[in-house]
């Protein structure tokens, strides 16, 4: 990472608020497989080339198409690579049994096979849980980001994660819905069905005191299926978490508030995010991102519709080519023209009162502070070695 701070300056990370016309815009998505296990992963690229990578993991059923938005504003230290899993997004299905380990694996065979060192790990609800995993096995990993961590442990029922999702998905916006519906649609309901039960027992909170990696973890305020107090817990558990809400986003928050995740995890990686433990979790606001899409004009728009369709054909038949065609196509109508500096400073929520997110029931910072001694713990040797490396 480059020691000038005005490498910075030359280079924002791109957000999406600046959609007007794609004319003239270049902009392309490498569509690739890795061969795991009897099947693959497709990793879909974009972005400059860079010494260091972000990686981002999807959820239960889902394509990496959930990170459209976000994505492209994560080109701040190398190319971006989305995954698509077995049995997800149209890619064939593990043969045998399946668990959340076996996903860890695969990811850990895109990481070795990419060649990528010391990537940024971004894992989405039951993606959040595979991440964990790899950065558990992999002590050398400086920095992972989770977004809505699944499952509460006090929710671990089919029944209760239901209603929850269903009260998440209410405040979610129409686009995510669709990309939810058609998802489902071609992982199929009996691959769904086994592999709801592992993401539902895996016990994130037992792998994630050996997770050694500097930890961000993001929640949208709405999202039901990971209250405030279960990101609490967590925060006790991981040698380093730092913990933020964004107002009025629910589970899919990397979607409908792409800005104010992608300004939150760039500054985690830069090390500018210096609290940390149960009482950093603060609100922030993003005021970018849900105003994108009424700057399209109709030729954006149409544009966008034919290249979501060309999209899941491409996934439906299996045909890289096609779906890489459809891809590049959609980011080419979202592409930015005007990148707006944005700092994570920005994102404060001043109207709100934090002090009901900050302080929990049961006590104020102080009392965690006790209950989680830990989190004010001096470094290992191996993670000041580490730090010192990111300095550099």
């Amino acid at each position: 990472m480059p020691d000038d701070d005005s490498a910075h300056v030359e280079r924002e990370p791109r957000h999406a608020d600046g959609l007007t016309h794609t004319e003239g815009t270049d902009v392309t998505v490498a569509v690739d497989r890795v061969e795991v296990g009897g099947t693959y992963v497709r990793v879909s690229t974009i972005g400059e080339p860079g010494t260091r990578a972000f990686v981002l993991v999807a959820g239960l059923g889902v394509a990496s198409t959930y990170y459209e938005r976000l994505a492209p504003n994560l080109n701040e230290f190398g190319p971006v690579h989305g995954l698509d899993l077995p049995g997800f997004a149209g890619v064939r299905k593990f043969r045998g049994a399946v668990s959340i380990e076996r996903y860890a694996d695969a990811v850990e065979a895109v990481i070795d096979a990419l060649g990528l060192d010391d990537p940024v790990l971004v894992g989405h609800s039951m993606g959040a849980q595979v991440v964990t995993e790899v950065a558990a096995r992999r002590p050398s990993l400086s920095d992972i980001v989770l977004i809505s961590p699944v499952v509460d442990a006090d929710a671990r029922t089919v029944s209760e994660s239901m209603v929850r999702f269903l009260q998440s998905a209410w405040h979610e916006p129409s686009a995510v819905r669709f990309h939810a519906v058609t998802a489902y649609v071609l992982c199929g309901w009996h691959w769904f069905h086994k592999v709801l039960p592992k993401m539902l027992r895996y016990p994130i909170e037992q792998r994630a005191d050996a997770v050694q990696a500097r930890t961000l973890i993001i929640r949208g305020e709405r999202d039901a299926l990971v209250p405030r107090d279960w990101l609490r817990k967590l925060a006790r558990v991981f040698p380093y978490a730092v913990l933020r809400e964004v107002v009025g986003g629910a589970h899919s928050v990397m979607h409908a508030q792409a800005d104010a995740v992608a300004a939150l995890a760039v500054a985690h990686v830069r090390g500018e995010l210096t609290d940390r433990g149960v009482s950093s979790l603060q609100r922030v606001s993003d005021t970018t991102t849900a105003k994108d899409l009424d700057r399209l004009d109709w030729s954006d728009a149409w544009l966008i519709v034919k290249s979501r369709i060309l999209e899941l054909v491409g996934m439906a038949r299996g045909d890289d080519r096609t779906l890489e065609a459809g891809k590049s196509a959609h980011a080419a109508a979202m592409a930015d023209t005007e990148a707006p500096d944005t700092d994570v400073a920005d994102l404060a929520d001043d109207a709100a009162d934090s002090s009901d997110v900050v302080t929990p029931a049961e006590g104020g910072p102080a009392e965690d502070a006790l209950t989680a001694p830990e989190r004010d713990a001096p470094q290992t040797q191996e993670q000041v070695e580490r730090d010192a490396r990111r300095a550099r």
